[in-house]
């Protein structure tokens, strides 16, 4: 395999699986290196900064963006902003690993656009939106107008998934993980 150079993006909509799915692949100990997304919402409960996001705040968000520390950053919601430090691919190169991603489809599709054929892009698609609406409602991290929101952004963005390498649908955890596995595998073997 030749990981170094190339990356990985994973895209859904909230809820559909994709860091279940990047997480399974980081455990199956291929030349991989997780790509930490800043952002400028508050930690949850269960998120570390430095490990799960930087969480930068919305102050600190405006700062590397007016430093042009970013490779590709978006406003998601109002006052919620993401995107991805080029110090993060600089620091995973550097350890001669492949790039992988786990942000929104908007994201996803300006890293594609940035990085080409360096990097595959995979949509993971829920099995329907109200399966996506249950798997955000079981979470209990959201409140009901948030996850209303959540779903609109939703169906937007799996209306792009034809602009994706491939697609993966998450009907069934164990199928899409293998299914991602397999795309991820020979990608890195090219």
């Amino acid at each position: 395999m030749n990981p170094q150079g190339k990356a990985i993006i994973f895209s859904a909509p909230s809820g559909a699986g994709k860091t279940t799915i990047v997480r399974a692949l980081l455990e199956k100990k291929l030349p991989l290196e997780f790509s930490i997304s800043a952002c400028s919402r508050d930690a949850r409960a269960n998120e570390v900064d430095g490990k799960d996001y930087y969480f930068l705040g919305i102050n600190g968000f405006k700062e590397k963006v007016e430093a042009e520390a970013f490779l590709e950053w978006e406003e998601v919601y109002p006052d919620q902003f993401y995107g991805t430090l080029a110090s993060e691919i600089d620091r995973i190169a550097a350890n001669g690993n492949a790039v992988i991603f786990d942000v929104d489809a908007y994201g996803g599709l300006n890293l594609k656009k940035h990085l080409g054929e360096k990097a595959l892009s995979i949509f993971v698609q829920p099995p329907s939106v109200e399966t996506l609406q249950e798997r955000l409602t079981k979470r209990s991290t959201e409140t009901p107008e948030k996850i209303a929101l959540r779903i609109s952004k939703a169906e937007e963005e799996i209306s792009l998934q034809g602009e994706f390498d491939i697609t993966v649908v998450n009907d069934d955890l164990a199928t899409a993980i293998s299914d991602a596995y397999k795309a991820v595998t020979a990608f890195l073997e090219q």
